[in-house]
């Protein structure tokens, strides 16, 4: 059993992190090592936004190829991973026990956002997985609520995820990808930033850090890929001390910096 809190913050890159997953991959593939006794994993996505919090109730989720015009081979790529309704049920009661008007979804599958990081943690997909959808619209401190919400669950040893990047700029990434640019300033200074405040546990400029941080809205013009990362930090409790078990740039402009909590 791992020594760690039930919650993560992972990245999950370009939907090549699948196919090329380098370092960010192989320090996924550990972190997912110890926590190969988690009972379910629960992942919030940037990938599924709806209006109100929704869980995903299938107990066979589809694999949803939600991207265009990459590697062919990407679209061959299964994770056969069980849902499970009485672990969604679980979620959703949590969600609902903290005023949050939440719902079922029974048909939801897994985007590319949940799995992934998940093909690199857990290769043989042999945990249940719940996706649960973001609120971008609601903001961090909505987002940290969430986590709140669902610590009770990572005390009981289901694994809180929070899947994002802390850099995610795409029409940076498009420059990088179609004419070369190099890699702008603000992507290690954001990352550099994020990780400061995290490691104190500075909670409230994070929360904040659209005002907080100077290159913030140019990290992220929408905080979609952010969000998660609040997720993680309140599901794993107010006591948790966070630690980055991987930090790298991919791509030049995606900060694929992933962390976990003692």
């Amino acid at each position: 059993m791992s020594s760690n809190r039930f919650s993560l913050f992972v990245p999950h890159g370009s939907p090549m992190f699948a196919l090329q997953p380098g370092a960010a991959g192989a320090a996924l593939a550990e972190i997912g090592s110890q926590f190969r006794a988690a009972r379910a994993v629960v992942v919030v996505s940037p990938h599924w936004e709806t209006e109100i919090p929704e869980v995903g109730f299938a107990a066979r989720p589809t694999t949803i190829h939600d991207f265009g015009g990459f590697d062919s081979r990407l679209f061959e790529i299964q994770y056969p991973a069980a849902g499970d309704p009485q672990v969604a049920q679980a979620v959703l009661d949590a969600l609902r026990a903290a005023g949050f008007q939440a719902k079922a979804d029974s048909e939801r599958g897994l985007d590319h956002g949940v799995w992934v990081p998940l093909l690199h943690m857990f290769p043989q997909a042999n945990l249940p997985v719940i996706p649960v959808s973001l609120q971008h619209h609601a903001g961090p401190e909505h987002a940290y609520r969430i986590g709140q919400s669902l610590a009770p669950l990572a005390e009981q040893g289901f694994l809180i995820v929070g899947s994002g990047n802390v850099t995610h700029n795409l029409r940076d990434w498009q420059m990088v990808q179609s004419l070369g640019s190099p890699r702008p300033d603000y992507v290690a200074g954001f990352s550099d930033w994020v990780h400061t405040q995290m490691t104190a546990r500075n909670t409230g400029a994070l929360l904040r850090y659209r005002s907080t941080q100077p290159d913030a809205v140019r990290a992220h013009p929408r905080d979609e890929h952010f969000l998660p990362l609040m997720v993680a930090l309140g599901a794993a409790g107010e006591s948790a001390k966070p630690y980055a078990f991987f930090r790298g740039i991919s791509d030049h402009v995606l900060a694929m910096d992933g962390y976990a909590f003692h």
